[in-house]
């Protein structure tokens, strides 16, 4: 039987980046002692989730939170998503990102949000991404030896022509750092991962931020596995907490097999393409 044990690390993130950097290495250095192989940080795990800080602390490849996550990497032999922070280009424009490493601290995978979250929910939540962030265009996935990945950044996963699209490329995981918020999460987290689950008969993964309350945007919480049946292997509340599983390489296949979904498409009458 093939196994990848993961972890997921739902961390409260404050208005200093070096107390979350040091927060996200405590959590991480804890999860490595269960002898994980992969381990996910939230959404925006070095900033808190406001448009006026993205522009504040927004860094560019290669600057002071890539390095903590590469060194953290290859110190601790893991695979890491680091979450996802603002990342700024050469033109000044900023962007939601998700780095990926490998065991030897070396960059794998580089996710842009594609999606950006603009919502106005009447008596509910108002957020403006477009405001200060810029969307993606990439359509990310990365190979390991416990089968290939794709990774999306929370809003992104709303839109299951996406997830169609990385499962067509073969990925076995759909991994998601996100942060929904009191408004969306209880109507919409789980329902999200699991009908993506299901749909594509893989696992997915999300890593949200712990719950803060004094915060003016409050994280949902609550990260969440879900296998390819569609079923929830394990979750948290909206507490500080990581989140660890070991999850069966040989299920997705058993799945796959007894209920051939994705072979049953009918691609003589629909598709679906990526525009390049």
């Amino acid at each position: 039987m093939k196994n990848i044990k993961v972890a997921l690390i739902q961390m409260k993130v404050i208005d200093n980046k070096d107390k979350n950097l040091a927060k996200a290495e405590k959590l991480i250095n804890k999860a490595v002692k269960n002898e994980v192989d992969f381990v996910m940080l939230p959404e925006m795990f070095n900033c808190p989730y406001q448009n006026d800080k993205f522009p504040e602390y927004a860094e560019k490849e290669g600057e002071k939170s890539w390095r903590f996550l590469a060194d953290i990497a290859q110190k601790n032999d893991i695979y890491l998503v680091g979450g996802s922070i603002p990342e700024k280009d050469n033109k000044d424009n900023i962007y939601n990102t998700s780095y990926v490493f490998n065991k030897k601290g070396e960059e794998i995978a580089k996710h842009r949000k594609m999606h950006l979250f603009d919502i106005d929910v009447e008596g509910g939540q108002t957020f403006k991404e477009s405001d200060t962030l810029k969307a993606g265009s990439e359509i990310t996935t990365f190979t390991t030896p416990y089968g290939k990945m794709g990774i999306v950044v929370c809003y992104d996963l709303r839109f299951p022509e996406l997830s169609a699209l990385l499962s067509k490329k073969g990925v076995d995981f759909i991994l998601v750092p996100g942060a929904f918020n009191m408004t969306t999460g209880p109507a919409h987290w789980e329902l999200l991962f699991r009908s993506r689950a299901l749909d594509n008969q893989v696992y997915t993964l999300g890593t949200a931020p712990a719950r803060d309350e004094s915060q003016s945007y409050v994280s949902y919480g609550n990260s969440i596995i879900v296998s390819p049946w569609g079923e929830v292997i394990d979750r948290l509340g909206g507490e500080e907490d990581i989140l660890i599983a070991n999850l069966d390489l040989d299920y997705l296949e058993k799945i796959k097999k007894e209920l051939p979904l994705l072979k049953h498409k009918r691609y003589d009458l629909y598709s679906l393409t990526e525009k390049n």
